[in-house]
């Protein structure tokens, strides 16, 4: 019975060892994307669209940065180091 149980539990510790290795080859392949995608649009002169920029300009005007951040995540879903990066560069 002891034996079942410790073979179930190994089998469950490499079945997500194994599900985390596939997330994280898989972050990597898609920040490889998107660096990839930056470089052209910069080549071609092209801006990402910001949603709801003309509010985030105003924080970052008033101020607020912290708020603007916050703005920039929720509309975006970038992480947090991406939207202060943005944010920095909006002022």
């Amino acid at each position: 019975m002891d034996i079942a149980i410790l073979f179930c539990s190994a089998v469950v510790v490499l079945g997500v060892a194994s599900l985390q290795s596939q997330l994280t080859r898989s972050d990597r392949r898609v920040a490889r994307v998107e660096r990839k995608l930056d470089t052209v649009m910069r080549h071609l002169g092209l801006e990402e669209e910001v949603p709801r920029k003309d509010e985030i300009l105003a924080l970052v005007r008033d101020g607020k940065q912290v708020q603007a951040i916050k703005l920039y995540r929720e509309t975006t879903g970038a992480g947090l180091r991406e939207a202060k990066q943005a944010v920095d560069a909006m002022s």
